[in-house]
C-alpha cells in the first residue's frame, strides 16, 4: 500500500499470522454485530408496531393529567392540554408564570418536547415554573381545520391563566418548529391573552434562503405547486399521510437515511442501541392529517408564504397580523439548522418592518438567539442547549416580558471570578453557569444573514401563482375523478404500504424470517467479542462507510444543485412571469400593505403619552431615569444582572402594594415610549415625579445608581447621563418647587 497521507485506507500488518488473527476477530465481530443488528430492527419493529395500536401514543418521559381534550370542544379538534406532573422533590410556585409547551405536528407523533429530562419541559419544571403540554392524537377529527386548532389553542391558554390566578405575568409559550408558526397565528388573534413567546427551529418566512443552501424551499416550484398535496389527499380519502413529510424530510440528507443512521448502530452495537430505539419511537409512527388542514398549510405557509404578510384571514374576516402581537417574540435558530435555516427563522420580521423605527414604534419586541452548528432537532431536545439556551431564557423570562420595543441578540457570558464574586455580594443575582445579555441589533443585522434579490423573490411569487393555476385545474377536471375511484379501504392498504411504514413492519416479528433472532441475539451478547478499534479490517470498514457517506453526499449536492437551476431557470422566465400577472420592470412591490387604523392608533398612543411627562410616582422617575441611561449608544445592551438587582429592590406602586411584573411592564413601556417621543421633554419634568423630601430623593438616586452600576461601572456617554439624572434627583429648587404645586394642583 502507498504511504501516501491521504489515502484513507490503513496499512497491512507486516506478520501474516496477526493479519490472519485479525481478520478472525474482525470475522466473529461482524457476525456478531450482525445478528445484534437484526434484532435492534425487530425491536424497532415491534415498538412500532405495538404504538400503532395506541390510541394516544406519545414519548413524553413525564408523567402528566388531562386538563381539556379539544375533541370536546364546540369545534372538536384531536389536540389535548396536559398538566406536566412536576418530578419528586420538585413544588412548582404558584406565583411563577405557567409555561405552555406546544409540540409539533408536522408528520411525526407528539412528545418530542419533553422526550428528555434535558428537554425544555425539564427546564422549566426544574425553574419551578408550572408546565402544561399541547400534543394531539395520531388520528384527525373529521373536518377540523387550522383555524379550529387556533381556537382550541387559545382555549387551552386561557385554562392555564384561569388555573394559576396568583401567577405573575401571563402563560410564556414555547412552539416547536411547525407549532411555532400555529401559535404565532393563535397569538396574532388573542394578543391580550398571552404572554411571551419562544419559537424554537420555527420557519415563518417560507420563501427565505440563500442560494446553495436551503433546497427545500424549491420543491414547490419543481412539483408545480401544491396540486399534488391536493392528489395525496384525494388518494388518502379526505386524509394526508404524515409520513410522506417523514419522507421530504429523509430525502434531504441520503447519506444519513440510507447508510449513516444503520451504519452508526451497527458500528456501534454495544452502546448505540438503546438511543436509536428511543428516537426511532418518535420517527417510526407518522401521525395524519385532514387533507384540508395540509392543503392549506401548503398553500398558505409552504407556497403562498401568506403568514408573513398579514394576507391570512380566519373565517370572520378577521386579518391574521402577526404585527398584532404585544409581547416579546423569543426565536432560537441556528447555523445547522437545514429544515428552518435562520434566513426562514427571522425573515418574517424583515416582511413586516421596513426599518427600526416601524419595529419600535409597532411595539413589538424580538429577541433572537443563533446557535452556530445544533441541528433541527437538537433544537429542542439536545441537553447541552437545554441546560444553557433553554435554562437561561426560562429563568430570564420574567426580564424579557419587559423589555422595550426592539430587536435583540441574547448573548450568553461564561461567568467569571468577578461575577461569581459579585453574585455572593449580592445574594445570587444571576442563576446558572452564564449571565445573558440581550444586545440591541438592528434589521441590517437580519439582511446581513443573507436572502433573496428582487429576482429571486419575483420567482417565489410566481410559483405562488403557478400552484394557484394548477391546483385550480386539478380540483376542477381531475379531483372529482380521483375521490370517486378512491375507498376507505384502499387508502389505508396505500399508507400501510409507505416505505417509511413498510420498512418497520418487515423488520418485526410479525416477519417469520426473524424469528430465530431474539435467540441468537441473547447467545451472542453471552459469548460478545468485539474487535479491537485498531484491528486493520475495522479501519477498512469505516474507510469504505465514508466513502459511501462522501458519494452519497456528492449526489445531495448535484441534486440540489441541479433543482436550484431548474427553479431559477423556469421561474426566472420573464414570459412565465408575464403569463401569470407579474411585472417584470424590476420593480419590487412592498410585501406587506400599510395598515392605516394601526398607524393612527400608534400616532394616538404616542401623542397622549407626550401630555404624561409630568405624571406618575418615584417608581415611574426610577424608571425612566433608568431607561434614560441605557438608551445611552455605550449602553446598548440589556443585562440580567441589572434586572435581578431592580427585583431584589422590590419597587413599589403608588398605593404601596409590591410592583408585579404586568405592573412594572405597563410603567416601562409607558416611559420608553415618553422617551421616544420627547427625550428632552421626559427628562425636563422627572423631578415632578420625586417627592420633595431631600431623603426620598436620595434613596430613589441610590436605586438608580446601584441598578445602573449592576454590569460595571459607567463610562463615556452612559456616565453623562447617569450625573444628569443625579442632578434631576437632587433636591428641589425653590423655582422647581413652585412648578411642582402648580402641576400637581
Amino acid at each position: 500500500m502507498s504511504d501516501d497521507k491521504t489515502n484513507p485506507w490503513p496499512q497491512w500488518p507486516g506478520n501474516p499470522f496477526a493479519l490472519a488473527q485479525q481478520a478472525t476477530d474482525y470475522w466473529v465481530d461482524a457476525c456478531q454485530r450482525s445478528v445484534l443488528f437484526m434484532d435492534v430492527l425487530r425491536q424497532r419493529g415491534d415498538e412500532r408496531n405495538h404504538r400503532a395500536e395506541q390510541t394516544a401514543p406519545h414519548v413524553l418521559s413525564f408523567a402528566f393529567e388531562v386538563i381539556l381534550d379539544g375533541r370536546h370542544l364546540a369545534r372538536p379538534v384531536n389536540y389535548g392540554l396536559l398538566y406536566i406532573a412536576p418530578p419528586d422533590g420538585v413544588a412548582p410556585d404558584p406565583t411563577k408564570r405557567p409555561f405552555i409547551v406546544f409540540d409539533p405536528r408536522a408528520g411525526h407523533g407528539p412528545g418530542i418536547g419533553g422526550m428528555k429530562h434535558d428537554s425544555e419541559i425539564g427546564v422549566v419544571l426544574k425553574a419551578g415554573h408550572p408546565c402544561y403540554f399541547v400534543g394531539f392524537l395520531p388520528q384527525p377529527v373529521p373536518g377540523q381545520t387550522i383555524e379550529d386548532v387556533c381556537r382550541a389553542e387559545a382555549q387551552f391558554i386561557a385554562k392555564v391563566a384561569e388555573l394559576h390566578p396568583k401567577a405573575d405575568g401571563k402563560p410564556a409559550l414555547i412552539g416547536n418548529c411547525q407549532a411555532g408558526w400555529q401559535i404565532m397565528m393563535t397569538s396574532a388573534l388573542n394578543p391580550d391573552l398571552v404572554g411571551p413567546l419562544v419559537l424554537a427551529g420555527a420557519p415563518l418566512s417560507y420563501w427565505a434562503g440563500v442560494r446553495g443552501k436551503n433546497p427545500l424551499r424549491y420543491l414547490g416550484g419543481v412539483l408545480g405547486g401544491t396540486w399534488m398535496t391536493a392528489l395525496a389527499g384525494d388518494l388518502g380519502n379526505g386524509i394526508f399521510d404524515g409520513a410522506q413529510l417523514v419522507a421530504n424530510f429523509e430525502k434531504m440528507n441520503p447519506s444519513n437515511t440510507l447508510w449513516s443512521k444503520n451504519y452508526n448502530v451497527y458500528s456501534k452495537i454495544d452502546t448505540e442501541a438503546h438511543r436509536f430505539l428511543e428516537f426511532e419511537k418518535w420517527w417510526g409512527n407518522p401521525v395524519l392529517l385532514n387533507a384540508g388542514e395540509m392543503q392549506y398549510i401548503a398553500d398558505s405557509l409552504f407556497v403562498g408564504n401568506r403568514l408573513s404578510d398579514a394576507a391570512l384571514m380566519d373565517s370572520n374576516g378577521h386579518r391574521i397580523d402577526l404585527r398584532n402581537i404585544k409581547s416579546p417574540i423569543v426565536v432560537f435558530c441556528s447555523w445547522g439548522d437545514d429544515i428552518t435555516p435562520p434566513q426562514q427563522a427571522l425573515g418574517w420580521v424583515l416582511d413586516l418592518y421596513e426599518d427600526d423605527a416601524a419595529l419600535v414604534a409597532g411595539g413589538q419586541t424580538i429577541i433572537y438567539s443563533m446557535h452556530q452548528s445544533i441541528g433541527h432537532l437538537g433544537i429542542f431536545v439536545s441537553a447541552s442547549v437545554a441546560n444553557k439556551e433553554h435554562e437561561e431564557f426560562t429563568a430570564a423570562m420574567d426580564m424579557i416580558d419587559i423589555m422595550p420595543p426592539g430587536l435583540y441578540e441574547a448573548v450568553f457570558l461564561d461567568k467569571d471570578e468577578e461575577m461569581l464574586q459579585a453574585e455572593i455580594a449580592s445574594g445570587d443575582m444571576a442563576a446558572g453557569d452564564y449571565v445573558m445579555r440581550f444586545e440591541r441589533r438592528n434589521l441590517n443585522a437580519l439582511r446581513a444573514l443573507g436572502g433573496n434579490d428582487i429576482e429571486d423573490e419575483r420567482r417565489f411569487a410566481t410559483v405562488a401563482r403557478v400552484s394557484e393555476i394548477n391546483t385550480g385545474l386539478y380540483q376542477t377536471f381531475a379531483s372529482p375523478l380521483v375521490k370517486a375511484m378512491v375507498t376507505e379501504s384502499g387508502a389505508e392498504q396505500q399508507r400501510e404500504a409507505h416505505p417509511l411504514r413498510l420498512r418497520y413492519r418487515m423488520f418485526s416479528s410479525k416477519n417469520p424470517l426473524l424469528d430465530g433472532i431474539p435467540a441468537m441475539a441473547e447467545k451472542v451478547r453471552a459469548e460478545r467479542r468485539p474487535v479491537a478499534e485498531d484491528n486493520v479490517f475495522m479501519q477498512m470498514q469505516e474507510a469504505m462507510s465514508q466513502q459511501i457517506v462522501d458519494s452519497l453526499d456528492r449526489y445531495r449536492d448535484l441534486r440540489d444543485q441541479a433543482t436550484e437551476n431548474i427553479f431559477l431557470g423556469v421561474y426566472g422566465s420573464p414570459l412565465l412571469q408575464a403569463l401569470v400577472g407579474l411585472r417584470t420592470d424590476g420593480g419590487r412591490p412592498r410585501r406587506i400593505g400599510r395598515d392605516i387604523a394601526r398607524e393612527a392608533a400608534l400616532n394616538a398612543h404616542r401623542a397622549a403619552a407626550a401630555l404624561k411627562t409630568a405624571e406618575g410616582g418615584v417608581t415611574e422617575a426610577i424608571i425612566r431615569g433608568l431607561l434614560y441611561i441605557y438608551r445611552s449608544p455605550e449602553m446598548s445592551a440589556a443585562d440580567e444582572r441589572a434586572f435581578a438587582t431592580i427585583r431584589q429592590l422590590r419597587l413599589r406602586t403608588s398605593d404601596d402594594q409590591e410592583l408585579s411584573v404586568t405592573h412594572f411592564k405597563t410603567i416601562l413601556r409607558e416611559q420608553y415610549l415618553m422617551l421616544q417621543v420627547d427625550e428632552e421633554a421626559a427628562i425636563r419634568d422627572l423631578p415632578l415625579l420625586l417627592p420633595e423630601a431631600p431623603e426620598a430623593r436620595a434613596t430613589a438616586l441610590g436605586i438608580v445608581r446601584q441598578v445602573a452600576g449592576a454590569t460595571g461601572t459607567l463610562s463615556g456617554d452612559g456616565a453623562v447621563r447617569l450625573e444628569r439624572v443625579a442632578a434631576m434627583f437632587a433636591p428641589l429648587s425653590p423655582k422647581l418647587a413652585v412648578v411642582r404645586k402648580k402641576t400637581k394642583a
